[in-house]
């Protein structure tokens, strides 16, 4: 109940959720502020982890800090948009071009952006499910509906094709690919991607593939750019030095269009008056770009056998392994693990009870499956950045707040609800 008088939020927000940075995340700063050291496994932070930027890439900031002070193009420094173009030709898109390449803080930006540009009251995004979710609130935030494709655990989070074309209406407007998969650490198949691209084209639906985590992969997975795939209709790429460059702090992002550009020209006007609203991003982190897309690509020994990332995922899979409780899709691209709990021993179990019972008691922080816009509340999602020891305590800890649940007696109304079944 509103106190009279008192300030009201804009209604828009009463379908936004963003928990990896919400209510349990509120609690853990409460926590640490009594004194207590909680192990954060809500969000990818590499920095938090002890990952280091390439110091090329903070040369390439240090010496251009000069040129740093006025504001640039809102598009973005030249150089950067072209060092995007490079990698995009590199990977066999032809026809991307640095004018149609442009430069946010952080994909995070861009996303809000691209959906603002494209939008009208009541539009349909397809996002998959569980999907990353600033992607469901920019679309409820700037006037579209979010309607959710599954992408069944059953199926290794693979996106269940029949079931997206069903939900395609005369609203639809745009197709979200988030690959490699965040929170799932899925990686799509060409396949399947190729099958997702000839059915945006059917429908003339924009594609926007999110790639932030483009070489994060693992064992012999594949990543496949979306963009060599789209030809008849427009394709968005996103992509960032946050997390393969371990620079999250820099908030560097770009979108980089290609595909129907010829039938594309009024939205990407429109998306340059929002650039030039916000007048342009932070011009200094422009100028680790094309060191970075143009340097040593560290991120693949650190996701190869022995390789840091690759042995905390493994760390993961067998935490998972050893545990009764647990199960896990191996993970073959991203920094996460989307962990379930096995529905048989916890027929009621919740994601956020769990999560704020992990916090409370054993100072681990997680972020609840749920918070991913899923039907399901039995899993939860844990980045892998920390070292081999710490993810081994943590699943210990885990384990100790599994066991004492396991030993609790069921809920009433679920023991009502099973004798009335029996009988």
């Amino acid at each position: 109940m509103a106190i009279p008088g008192s300030i009201t939020p804009s209604k828009q927000l009463e379908d936004v959720r963003y928990e990896i940075r919400g209510r349990l995340a509120r609690r853990a700063h409460e926590l640490e502020l009594l004194g207590y050291e909680i192990i954060s496994l809500n969000i990818g932070n590499p920095g938090v982890f002890g990952f280091r930027t390439p110091e090329t890439m903070r040369l390439a900031i240090i010496e251009n800090l000069s040129a740093s002070e006025a504001y640039c193009t809102q598009k973005g420094v030249f150089p950067a948009r072209e060092a995007v173009v490079m990698q995009q030709q590199n990977r066999g898109v032809m026809d991307a071009a640095a004018d149609t390449v442009f430069i946010g803080n952080g994909v995070s930006e861009l996303i809000d952006l691209s959906l603002r540009a494209l939008l009208n009251p009541g539009d349909e995004v397809l996002i998959p499910s569980p999907d990353y979710p600033l992607w469901t609130a920019a679309t409820v935030l700037n006037g579209g509906r979010a309607v959710h494709y599954p992408c069944p655990e059953s199926s290794g989070f693979q996106p269940d094709l029949e079931a997206l074309e069903a939900l395609i209406t005369p609203r639809t407007r745009a197709l979200v690919i988030i690959n490699p998969n965040n929170p799932t650490g899925a990686v799509y198949s060409r396949e399947c991607l190729t099958k997702m691209v000839e059915l945006a084209e059917r429908h003339g639906l924009v594609v926007m593939s999110d790639e932030i985590y483009d070489q994060m992969i693992y064992d012999d997975a594949e990543f496949v750019p979306v963009a060599t795939l789209c030809h008849d209709t427009l394709c968005a790429t996103f992509s960032g030095l946050s997390k393969v460059y371990r620079a999250c702090g820099y908030r560097v992002g770009w979108i980089s269009f290609s595909g129907a550009l010829d039938r594309s020209e009024d939205y990407l006007t429109a998306m340059d008056l929002l650039s030039a609203l916000r007048l342009c991003s932070n011009v200094p982190g422009q100028w680790a770009v094309q060191t970075a897309l143009g340097g040593y690509q560290s991120i693949q020994k650190l996701c190869s056998p022995g390789g840091r990332l690759f042995e905390s995922r493994q760390a993961v899979i067998d935490g998972v392994a050893a545990s009764p409780f647990l199960s896990v899709v191996k993970p073959h691209g991203a920094m996460y693990g989307f962990i379930g709990v096995n529905s048989k021993v916890f027929p009621d179990f919740d994601d956020e009870e769990f999560a704020m019972e992990l916090l409370e008691h054993q100072h681990v922080l997680i972020a609840p499956g749920s918070s991913f816009n899923t039907q399901y509340r039995d899993h939860f999602r844990i980045t892998t950045l920390p070292d081999v020891d710490t993810l081994t305590e943590v699943f210990r800890r885990m384990n100790v707040v599994l066991e004492h649940m396991a030993a609790k007696p069921p809920r009433l109304g679920l023991a009502r609800n099973v004798n009335e079944a029996a009988s």
